[in-house]
């Protein structure tokens, strides 16, 4: 009988691997301590524990999971702070909110950009670039729907009277700030501002060139947040914050996080019921809407235009609330 018989089985079947069987427990990690992320550089994490510094790496059990400025994590390892100490950040704790975004309005793949934020400042310069009011629109429904409070920061108002473009926003009752510098470059309006940030925990999104990293100096001393100039050809600022860095304000009541500049404001994870509920006021009349309403402009039977038509809305309310909504479809920003 040949080796190769049809009843020698063993030849074939396939060769098994001789390797440790895995195995589902994982370490408890009951001695991982909890830390807050305040900076992300090319995969290592600088976090504060316990007012130390420490350096850390994510532990392959994440995954794909994403770490952000802001988050608050469990750590294992060495987190001394120590000069070349690294520990590993084994769990992400739940987020009290996110601000996200699309690479642009039909990318399905959400990017968080940071977490567990209390309010979102739009910093928007007056002139010198030009002020984008559909990009500050985009900017609020991300906030709306990432649970934060908007606050409109306007700067340069040396350069421009503020009350054009504050006008636009008033019926959405969101709050503002206005900054500009006197004859000797100080920044007049920053004490209001600061009052704002006390207490919460901020970050502070804008295009280059409106003065962001300008008023974290101000704000920060410590900071030393490199600032740019715009562009006279192309109106645009140069990017000078390259990464995301979470600050505590000087009197220690308080965060904020500087980013680099968004040029882009992807929206395409927004829902439309989840950005009314942001409107209380307004979210109460679209009971009666039909399914599948989304309250736009142009939908037939919205409890919206009912309320209007009965002097139950305020008819510039209901079209800013439009506005917004519009906005998440619109790429010209």
């Amino acid at each position: 009988m040949g080796r190769y018989d049809e009843h020698d089985v063993e030849h074939y079947d396939r060769p098994r691997r001789r390797t440790r069987p895995r195995t589902k427990d994982r370490p408890s990690h009951d001695d991982a301590v909890e830390g807050l992320v305040v900076t992300v550089d090319r995969g290592r994490f600088t976090l504060l524990i316990d007012e130390r510094t420490v350096m850390a790496m994510k532990a392959r059990p994440l995954g794909r999971k994403g770490v952000v400025v802001g988050d608050r994590v469990r750590v294992v390892g060495d987190v001394s702070g120590a000069d070349g100490s690294l520990a590993r950040i084994v769990e992400v704790l739940e987020r009290t909110s996110t601000l996200r975004r699309t690479a642009d309005d039909d990318d399905p793949v959400e990017r968080v950009i940071v977490a567990n934020v209390t309010q979102l400042v739009i910093v928007t310069a007056l002139a010198d670039p030009e002020p984008r009011p559909r990009w500050i629109d985009r900017a609020l429904v991300a906030a709306y729907d990432g649970g934060m409070a908007p606050l409109l920061c306007l700067t340069k108002a040396d350069l421009e009277d503020p009350e054009t473009l504050l006008s636009t926003y008033r019926s959405l009752g969101v709050p503002w700030e206005v900054t500009r510098r006197d004859a000797d470059r100080t920044i007049i309006g920053l004490d209001a501002l600061h009052d704002r940030l006390r207490g919460e925990t901020s970050v502070l999104i804008g295009h280059s060139g409106v003065g962001k990293s300008t008023l974290v100096n101000a704000l920060v001393p410590d900071a030393r947040r490199e600032t740019g100039h715009v562009n006279a050809v192309t109106g645009q600022g140069r990017h000078t914050s390259t990464s995301a860095l979470m600050l505590p304000l000087t009197d220690g009541d308080g965060w904020i996080i500087d980013t680099p500049g968004i040029r882009s404001f992807g929206l395409a994870h927004v829902q439309p019921e989840h950005l009314i509920e942001a409107f209380p006021d307004l979210d109460e009349m679209t009971e009666d809407c039909p399914r599948g309403c989304t309250h736009g402009e142009d939908e037939p039977e919205c409890g919206l235009d009912e309320a209007v038509a009965n002097g139950e809305a305020d008819p510039e309310r209901v079209a800013s609330f439009r506005r917004l909504l519009a906005a998440r479809s619109v790429t010209d920003y």
